[in-house]
């Protein structure tokens, strides 16, 4: 039997109901679902705590809100934002280039002089699309450099930043800074390979860069799987000017490989690092060394990389919640819009003025860096269900749309909703944060009709069980609608 939501005449405001383009009045927050109620009352989640926000995609007004004007931290609920605007502004088909530049000849495949690279701000640039880059040179007949390697990162100008400020992790690839040039989110791969003849866990590095040691003294043990990233210590030291890595602790058996990304460089140190091992490899020579710099006004460019466009890079992005792509392409629309270099304050302006040419009320909204890893970022439920209902919309709605998790099928939904009617009806985009948890994108109901949801949970019970069947409350309401 479908659940209905009941409202009270004497509780219904009247008034205007909210529109797509306009600045709406506010209306009465609706009665909560009694499925709703009881999951708030058994956790103890005060209900002033919560913002809903439920509307059917070709319906004049929302079925069901709750709080919605409430400014609330949406944790990477806020990559729906920066994602719409790009798409908008930039295209689906936008590419970031990546170049290489030299003020001198390639003569009998030597290069007398400095090869200079200099970045676009590429969200998207991995170590395969590097080696094919430089690969590209190789081809083009570049044997030797003599000179140095120079990067150009000018066309972007973020802020210096602690990569500990945040939660205190700075060797987690999610507290990268963006970079005009940024190679793999500046992170390495460490393979744990179990060895079963010696009793030890080998660790292989990939990349490689060039500098860099890894030792591993992680003995094989007994036990559940559960949990097996914190039995393993890192400790990163500095020796004779090279980045040593040891690995130690105790690894279960039952957990087979495995692997963990962690930041253990500098940017210049992992860049210039990476690329000399890659040019090696290829067969080509290097006898210079690193330092930053502008390409000269005389220079000539000899290579080019073009990336992924950004439809693709936003699947990517949102799917898996990557917070570095997302300020990389937030720095970006502040340097497309408003000239380079861009700045996160220039982004911003970008949006805030997205926001008011489309007319969307950007009242009381903080967009900080774009990405929502931010304790600062705030907006309203209302605020993302408009944004929603807008792009549901738009001309690259297919291109949106696909970008997000669908239930039990991909991205950080993939586990959950296995076996749920949910699973495979939903195109979402979760957050989560200390005292943060969001849920944010479209859900098509049993009757075959879609409907934006918008909840944004900014309390300690957010992080525990009750914060996540408090979402899966309001889901399975809406999926009976």
């Amino acid at each position: 039997m479908r659940r209905r939501l009941i409202i009270s005449g004497h509780r219904l405001l009247v008034g205007l109901v909210l529109t797509l383009l306009g600045t709406p009045l506010v209306v009465a927050d609706s009665t909560l679902p009694p499925s709703l109620v009881q999951v708030l009352n058994r956790y103890n989640i005060p209900k002033n705590t919560v913002s809903i926000f439920v509307q059917a995609v070709d319906a004049p007004a929302p079925v069901l809100t709750h709080l919605p004007h409430k400014p609330r931290n949406p944790a990477s609920t806020m990559k729906l934002l920066t994602s719409f605007v790009a798409l908008d502004t930039l295209g689906p088909a936008y590419q970031w280039s990546t170049e290489a530049w030299s003020t001198v000849d390639i003569v009998d495949g030597e290069l007398d002089g400095d090869l200079y690279i200099k970045g676009y701000g590429d969200p998207y640039l991995l170590n395969e699309y590097f080696w094919r880059f430089l690969h590209d040179l190789r081809q083009a007949g570049l044997q030797r450099i003599r000179g140095d390697l120079v990067i150009d990162n000018s066309y972007l100008a973020p802020e210096v930043e602690d990569p500990a400020q945040f939660d205190g992790r700075p060797h987690r690839a999610y507290n990268t800074s963006p970079a005009a040039l940024l190679l793999n989110y500046q992170a390495i791969r460490f393979r744990l390979i179990p060895r079963s003849d010696d009793g030890y866990v080998h660790v292989v590095a990939d990349p490689m860069p060039h500098r860099l040691d890894v030792k591993s003294n992680i003995r094989l043990a007994g036990g559940s799987c559960r949990s097996w990233g914190r039995r393993i210590g890192m400790r990163i030291s500095r020796v004779a000017n090279r980045d040593q890595v040891n690995f130690s602790g105790r690894y279960p058996r039952q957990c087979g490989e495995n692997a963990l990304y962690r930041v253990v460089s500098g940017a210049d140190d992992y860049i210039y690092g990476v690329f000399k091992s890659l040019w090696i490899e290829q067969g080509g020579q290097f006898e210079g060394q690193f330092r930053q710099g502008r390409v000269p006004e005389q220079a000539q460019r000899i290579g080019l990389y073009q990336s992924r466009p950004l439809a693709e890079v936003l699947r990517g992005m949102n799917k898996y919640s990557n917070n570095v792509m997302a300020r990389q392409i937030f720095l970006t629309l502040g340097a497309q819009k408003l000239e380079a270099p861009g700045t996160r304050f220039k982004a911003q302006q970008v949006v805030r003025q997205w926001l008011k040419d489309h007319g969307l009320n950007a009242k009381g909204t903080v967009i900080d860096n774009g990405a929502g890893l931010s304790r600062r970022s705030r907006l309203t439920a209302n605020q993302l269900g408009q944004l929603l209902m807008l792009a549901y919309a738009h001309p690259y709605m297919p291109e949106y749309m696909s970008s997000l998790s669908v239930a039990a099928v991909d991205g950080t939904l993939r586990k959950r909703f296995l076996k749920s009617p949910l699973g495979g009806r939903m195109h979402i985009k979760t957050g989560l944060l200390d005292d943060v948890r969001s849920m944010a994108g479209y859900v098509l109901s049993r009757s075959g009709k879609r409907y934006v949801v918008v909840i944004l949970h900014n309390h300690y019970t957010a992080q525990r069980y009750g914060g996540e069947r408090l979402q899966d409350a309001l889901l399975n309401w809406v999926y009976d609608l």
